[in-house]
């Protein structure tokens, strides 16, 4: 079966409106080219480049409503030339390919790995194998924001923790803080395919019973020991009192999405209940640690100067 390829020149600041509105289009993938035309399909953890001007190129299938499409990427503000949207057809084998000859296993942090079917790692003590393969829900691990992500839950104690993973795509957030021990896990994502592949994800890697698909309106978000959110800065920063709710206090929030000149709004969002206790950096993208304050200390007033 074909497929269709669309593909438009973005300004580097329009690139996660141009991702977020070719996936609430249901594009199948999104890759990244620099305006002459070098591919970034599938690099590994840190080789993402962002250029001043962006090629992004989405993939849907061939029945995709091509009017709707140019209507919804025409309306982006800093598209560069909106007007020249470029279509192409792109066969089963050609796309089979393209993934899976740049998509290898990769390592974040110490122990966690994420790897695709028929490959193998060196072997290793306290080694974490998290399967996953190019699908129809975003999240392999290789985008900058995602391998923050991982890289965090690498670094922490997941042993019998509760957490969320809100907005979760294809679940790899989630069902990685399940291999690494948390006792239960909450994915959340207003896409029914997301859920869906989350749950194939989660069942393929034998924690099925751990992870829990919720489509927003019907999770109740009960108290979280850690909540991960690798969305867009916009939707940080309205969702901001929804999320605080769903983290216990002393219990950790986990933010990704955004670019690091976003950082300082997203940040503020969430004060003064949680504060930021760390945060880093790749490629121009940014994750921000942060703790929910506990109640008792949040009421507190300022202390007296004397």
């Amino acid at each position: 079966m074909p497929w269709l390829e669309v593909s438009l020149s973005v300004a580097r600041a329009a690139l996660p409106a141009a991702e977020e509105v070719l996936e609430s289009l249901g594009a199948l993938s999104v890759t990244l080219l620099d305006d002459a035309d070098e591919p970034v399909l599938e690099p590994g953890p840190g080789s993402t480049p962002l250029w001043p001007v962006v090629r992004v190129v989405g993939l849907f299938e061939y029945a995709a409503d091509r009017v709707a499409i140019v209507e919804r990427l025409q309306q982006l503000a800093a598209a560069e030339r909106p007007d020249c949207l470029e279509w192409r057809e792109v066969g089963d084998a050609d796309w089979e390919r393209a993934w899976m000859d740049r998509f290898q296993p990769m390592r974040f942090g110490r122990r966690l790995w994420v790897v695709p079917s028929g490959m193998a790692i060196p072997p290793g003590p306290g080694q974490v194998e998290l399967r996953l393969d190019p699908g129809l829900a975003f999240g392999t691990g290789t985008h900058p924001t995602t391998a923050l992500c991982l890289a965090w839950l690498d670094a922490h104690d997941m042993n019998d923790r509760r957490v969320i993973d809100y907005g979760c795509g294809s679940g790899i957030l989630g069902i990685a803080a399940a291999l690494l021990g948390a006792a239960r896990v909450d994915c959340v994502d207003n896409d029914p395919q997301a859920l869906e592949s989350t749950a194939a994800n989660a069942a393929r890697n034998a924690i099925g019973e751990r992870v829990h698909c919720w489509p927003p309106e019907r999770f109740d978000g009960g108290p979280a020991d850690v909540l991960l959110a690798n969305i867009l800065a916009g939707p940080l920063v309205d969702l901001a009192p929804r999320l605080i709710r769903y983290v216990e206090p002393g219990g950790r929030i986990v933010l990704s999405g955004l670019l690091e000149e976003q950082a300082d709004e997203v940040a503020a969002a969430y004060r003064p209940a949680c504060e930021l206790t760390a945060s880093a950096t790749q490629d121009g993208w940014a994750r921000l640690d942060m703790q929910r304050i506990p109640q008792e200390a949040a009421r507190l007033p300022p202390t007296a100067t004397t």
